[in-house]
């Protein structure tokens, strides 16, 4: 139970710096704020862009999945409008033989 109360704390505070960079750059596992643009109509619901935008799939070539991972199940995700299913299948969908993890 603390542990759940401490990872929205941390999702909470990530959020909140996020909201404050002002015009810093913010990443969320290794894919900038312009990467997690590009892939945004990609991994939202209910309609899904599909196949994603060649500036999705760069920014997908250089994330860091295992830390997707680590936000599958938290309120990150959802907040900023992305369905971790759907990021999960972006490297499949850019034809990119990356491995990724089994959440």
């Amino acid at each position: 139970m603390m542990g759940m109360g401490k990872r929205q704390l941390v999702v909470l505070l990530l959020v909140m710096a996020a909201l404050f960079e002002g015009s810093r750059a913010v990443t969320v596992c290794d894919i900038s704020d312009e990467g997690l643009t590009a892939c945004k109509p990609s991994v939202t619901k209910p309609d899904p862009v599909d196949p994603p935008s060649a500036d999705c799939c760069k920014a997908v070539s250089g994330a860091n999945f295992t830390c997707l991972c680590s936000y599958k199940n938290s309120y990150l995700l959802p907040y900023l409008g992305i369905d971790p299913d759907l990021a999960m299948a972006l490297p499949s969908k850019c034809n990119l033989s990356i491995p990724t993890p089994t959440c």
